[in-house]
């Protein structure tokens, strides 16, 4: 096998750009035949953690759920890339150590910027107190302390932080170095 399992976790607030990047770094892998799978924190809300409210019980009940299928697929040798917002500090600590193979992702996109892209409206509704408990607003984004990858969307391409993830992956042992990828 010419991969190794591992987790790629992609956090940060709503509208920071981690479906984004974490898209274009399955798009590299895939075209590279990397195995893998992709967990996008909307959609698993949708499927596997629906009911599961914003409370900060619920919120990490979540992120333990995804967590788990991630350590599952990644102790299979799988490379799964995670999207979620993750809010809180000790809940990501906790998956990480039980996956084990795990690399954090920090896109680290300030919130004025974040604000500003609103794609879903999401800010502006929850700064008109439509929306509760949105992290960043009225519910805290606690920052990773040492992510082994800091993308700084308001300042970096998509192809750059695109390129600093798989240069990680391929630093850390679980990417092969490959033309394909090169070429981001």
């Amino acid at each position: 096998m010419r991969q190794r399992g591992v987790t790629v976790w992609f956090t940060g607030l709503s509208g920071a750009g981690k479906t984004t990047i974490c898209q274009a770094v399955e798009e590299k892998l895939r075209s590279g035949g990397y195995q893998l799978e992709v967990l996008d924190g909307d959609i698993v809300r949708e499927n596997l953690t629906k009911g599961l409210g914003f409370s900060k019980e619920d919120r990490d009940e979540n992120i333990r759920r995804i967590g788990f299928v991630a350590h599952l697929l990644t102790r299979n040798g799988v490379i799964v890339l995670v999207s979620a917002i993750s809010p809180y500090r000790a809940v990501r600590e906790e998956v990480r150590q039980k996956i084990g193979d795990f690399v954090e992702v920090y896109v680290s996109t300030p919130l004025e910027v974040c604000e500003e892209r609103d794609v879903k409206g999401l800010y502006k509704r929850a700064r008109a107190g439509q929306i509760k408990q949105f992290t960043g607003i009225d519910d805290p984004y606690e920052s990773p302390l040492n992510p082994e990858v800091n993308c700084q969307t308001q300042q970096e391409t998509i192809e750059e932080s695109t390129a600093k993830v798989l240069a990680c992956l391929e630093q850390l042992g679980y990417l092969v170095a490959s033309p394909t990828l090169q070429n981001v």
